[in-house]
């Protein structure tokens, strides 16, 4: 089980009249019906490129915010860009996060990106973790991480799988970094992407994977002989090797 800082989560409260509409505008999915669900989003440059992901729920006349605490402040200092003279104020909301996989206690909320990922709860005391291996978790279904394979300023997130984990809406309307993903998707198909591959060995995250001397992508998080990486697809082929460990993706 990884405890690294990105395991520490911020929980911020949108309070303030104008809150649905702010964030409809800005995020990756559609928040207008936020009530008793967790909602998994993300903000991007006008660029199309990633800044943040996060967890929305509305919880009374505010909505809680659940964001990886090194982007927290960041990720406010970017809204509050944004916010002008909408009524919308962005505090601390007192709460922390727990999560787990097991027995669901009260008030629990699925997560929304995979049925593996469990259940998680806002208190204003967290809960002893329940021992789950979420890195072995995130690697059997390819499952990015704030930090780790999703990089502010760099990442795309569709090349992060943000469509199959329930992050982005192409229904609703205009958000920051729209039309770039909106471009990305009506694409015949990506030719990079996050892919789960099969590894020998152990490798600092942020590996260079090779082959033919061409270099391929990087190998990310990793579990029991499995890692994430991200791939140029078109140069995936037998003999990737990273520092000397050999990779290998089926497709």
């Amino acid at each position: 089980m990884s405890e690294n800082a990105m395991n520490q989560r911020r929980v911020l409260a949108i309070k303030g009249a104008d809150r649905l509409s702010f964030l409809q505008g800005l995020v990756t999915k559609d928040v207008e019906a936020l009530d008793d669900r967790l909602v998994y989003a993300a903000l991007l440059t006008p660029q199309g490129k990633y800044l943040a992901d996060f967890f929305l729920t509305a919880s009374g006349e505010r909505i809680l915010l659940d964001v990886a605490e090194p982007l927290a402040d960041a990720l406010i200092k970017r809204l509050s860009m944004y916010r002008l003279r909408a009524d919308v104020e962005i505090a601390a909301s007192g709460l922390t996060v727990s999560r787990g996989t097991g027995a669901a206690p009260d008030g629990t909320l699925p997560d929304p990106r995979h049925d593996a990922l469990g259940w998680r709860l806002y208190s204003t005391h967290a809960m002893p973790e329940d021992g789950t291996d979420w890195d072995a978790i995130r690697v059997a279904h390819c499952i990015p991480e704030s930090g780790v394979e999703l990089l502010p300023d760099e990442s795309y997130i569709l090349e992060s799988g943000f469509e199959r984990l329930n992050g982005v809406d192409f229904r609703k309307g205009c958000y920051v970094g729209q039309e770039v993903t909106a471009r990305m998707k009506h694409k015949t198909a990506l030719k990079k992407g996050l892919a789960t591959v099969e590894i020998d060995g152990s490798v600092p995250v942020g590996t260079e994977i090779t082959a033919q001397g061409k270099p391929v992508g990087r190998v990310f998080t990793q579990s029991g002989g499995r890692a994430i990486a991200y791939l140029r697809f078109d140069r995936a082929a037998a003999g990737m090797q990273a520092a000397g460990a050999g990779v290998a993706w089926t497709g």
